[in-house]
């Protein structure tokens, strides 16, 4: 029995999400549906960010365990032939047989974009959230100046979230402007339910003046979900790496 894993790319925009669902399609399903019909073997993946329905990403990570002897980085390419061309596998290796995803020390990093213009463009309507108001970034950019650093994130989570503590590392979180684009950028040890979402309606509230930069700390520190911003639309999200400690 060999551990695979897998660097997974998608767009969201037709699914429900990564995890699986009984009335619904969802990226886990059609990878689990692609490595059975490869290996006739009856799995299932697992993930290592169970990103929301309509949530991009460039670099999520599954790992399944197989008797097949397809050599490891063959898997990619036999997988690609088999799975809609919304999914595509973008690395495929071997993995020792402990190794946990969801359980190994590691670094999240997500990318939220804002189409800003008068009116939006077709080519950006599943991958960015549109806003045709003036936004100041560089008061969303002394904002996020708040997020790195190790709290208590409450605020951030939407209700519902089963964990054992709201507290996360953010090591790092951006905000750019580039013509019309402006991404949110946060790289963290984890996140929580809604987290990146809310933390961009939050940023994007700074930008448009409802909330003042200096706020944002005291919102961190209220633990009070009703004090943040609204939860920005899935759509605007990607995930774009997971680094491994061990990988």
């Amino acid at each position: 029995m060999r551990r695979i894993l897998l660097v997974v790319s998608y767009d969201g925009t037709n699914y429900h999400g990564w995890q699986l669902q009984k009335n619904a399609v969802t990226i886990e399903e059609k990878l689990n549906e692609a490595i059975c019909a490869l290996t006739g073997e009856e799995l299932q993946v697992i993930g290592a960010s169970r990103t929301d329905a309509g949530v991009h990403a460039l670099g999520n990570v599954a790992v399944f365990d197989t008797g097949s002897e397809i050599p490891a980085e063959k898997f990619s390419y036999a997988l690609n032939s088999r799975l809609p061309e919304d999914i595509v596998v973008q690395e495929s290796k071997e993995v020792p047989l402990d190794f946990h995803p969801r359980h190994t020390a590691c670094r999240k990093t997500y990318e939220y974009t804002i189409l800003n213009r008068v009116f939006p463009l077709p080519e950006y309507r599943n991958r960015t959230m549109f806003y045709y108001g003036a936004l100041d970034v560089e008061k969303m950019k002394k904002a996020a100046e708040a997020f790195p650093g190790r709290h208590d994130f409450a605020a951030f989570c939407s209700a519902g979230a089963q964990v054992e503590t709201t507290v996360r590392e953010i090591y790092g979180l951006s905000v750019e402007k580039k013509g019309e684009l402006i991404t949110i950028r946060v790289t963290g040890n984890g996140f929580l339910y809604n987290m990146v979402r809310i933390i961009a309606g939050t940023l994007l509230e700074v930008g448009k003046g409802r909330i003042l930069p200096e706020m944002v700390p005291e919102i961190i520190a209220s633990c009070d979900r009703a004090k943040a911003g609204p939860t920005a639309p899935a759509k605007g999200l990607r995930l774009l790496e997971i680094c491994f400690e061990e990988s």
